[in-house]
């Protein structure tokens, strides 16, 4: 049996779960998440827990098992806690700055400067110039801004400029020798 797949989630206090059919929704203080399990997976509520469990032991099914497991509880911990991904920018005359929480604007050493708009439920917070923060309850689409973000300027491995996300590591390599 799946190791993930058989953990089992608890439900805090201020969340609320519902399930109907292979539909799970979830809401809490910072909104709601909807899923739909596939078929051949289960998920049941008993006493503030939530167990994900598998009808049978064909491939197909052990492979959605732990996958189902973790999308249910990233939905859980999104609407009571939330996730963040924080991006620095290094390099001369680029920065971030924000006029709205949906709308960053990015000076990147184009011609132009970059703006991007935030979909449903991400928020942007640029505490400085060179940090941004990513905000939502959803997961993946917190970790997919971030990389879009990251995708207008990627580290480079001579000078480390770019847009890279907080803690990453740029291995750099030397450039011309000379004579």
């Amino acid at each position: 049996m799946s190791r993930i797949g058989k953990a089992p989630i608890t439900i805090p206090a201020e969340v609320e779960v519902a399930i109907s059919g292979s539909t799970i929704s979830v809401k809490g203080a910072r909104g709601s998440l909807e899923h739909t399990v596939p078929e051949g997976i289960t998920v049941a509520l008993e006493d503030g827990v939530l167990t994900v469990g598998r009808v049978n032991d064909e491939r197909p099914t052990k492979a959605l098992h732990g996958l189902s497991r973790s999308l249910v509880n990233n939905m859980v911990v999104g609407v009571s806690q939330g996730f963040r991904k924080d991006l620095e920018i290094v390099g001369v005359g680029y920065r971030a700055n924000s006029t709205s929480p949906d709308t960053l604007n990015l000076a990147l050493g184009f011609s132009h400067p970059v703006e991007v708009k935030a979909p449903d439920g991400i928020t942007f917070e640029v505490p400085e110039p060179t940090k941004i923060g990513v905000i939502g309850i959803d997961k993946q689409a917190v970790g997919q801004v971030a990389a879009v973000i990251r995708s207008y300027r990627k580290p480079e491995p001579y000078k480390g400029k770019g847009i890279r996300y907080a803690g990453e590591r740029v291995l750099r390599k030397a450039g011309k020798s000379g004579k």
